[in-house]
């Protein structure tokens, strides 16, 4: 049976890119483990589940899960995991990432433990993946030098934040994901003319933002070679 980690930021999940892939990997048969930098339990950005922003049967199934599941509830602290353990370590995104997982050593461990050598498959997600803006790899390279990405795109970015980067709960964005994940040495490409945008280089899956996240379990079953459920 294959198995993944989700690593889920405590400071603003967004609902449907944690939950859509987790119940797609539990429909799949497909073992997962929830950690969370602290080890306390992740919390869901409200936007996420308001019904107006994505509507009220996602907002319901995503506050549903939120609320219910064990794993969500009793999530492990990074500190305490390994990679190795695991088939797949998956960082569904968020604003929250921003402030914790993305700048966090453990995760950044975990992501270049995922994607080094043969074995391992990462994918990461929306805002968290601005976390490959600040991992290396032993050698010192930036672990996505050179690698095709897509993620969550500046222009996207201007809709939400003011002329001083701050967003309307007050917080300011400490930097932005594209820029960023550029100045690493990414080949970036959020394909904002397509519907969805998932990229797969090597053991690294990257998907764009909400509405991408189905798309991006399904290609993250199919790396695994874990049928999916129709």
């Amino acid at each position: 049976m294959a198995n993944a980690l989700f690593v889920v930021s405590e400071r603003g999940y967004w609902g449907e890119e944690c939950i859509e892939p987790l119940l797609r990997l539990d429909d799949a048969g497909v073992e997962v483990d929830v950690a969370t930098p602290t080890g306390e339990p992740p919390v869901v950005d409200e936007r996420s589940v308001d019904p107006a922003e994505v509507g009220e049967e996602l907002a319901e199934q995503v506050l549903e899960c939120d609320g219910s599941d064990e794993r969500l509830q009793n999530p492990v602290s990074i500190t305490t995991v390994d990679a190795a353990d695991y088939d797949a370590v998956v960082f569904p995104g968020g604003h929250g990432t921003m402030w914790d997982v993305n700048t966090d050593r453990h995760a950044r461990d975990l992501l270049a433990d995922a994607v080094a050598g043969d074995e391992g498959t990462a994918l990461v997600v929306c805002h968290a993946v601005g976390l490959l803006g600040f991992t290396r790899t032993d050698d010192g390279e930036y672990l996505v030098d050179g690698r095709d990405v897509t993620g969550f795109p500046n222009e996207w970015e201007e809709g939400i934040v003011d002329d001083h980067d701050l967003m309307d709960d007050g917080r300011k964005l400490p930097y932005w994901v594209e820029d960023e994940v550029i100045a690493a040495g990414a080949n970036w490409d959020a394909e904002l003319d397509a519907d969805t945008s998932v990229t797969v280089d090597g053991d690294l899956i990257t998907a764009r933002g909400p509405g991408s996240s189905g798309a991006a379990a399904e290609t993250l079953l199919a790396e695994l070679g874990v049928e999916a459920t129709a």
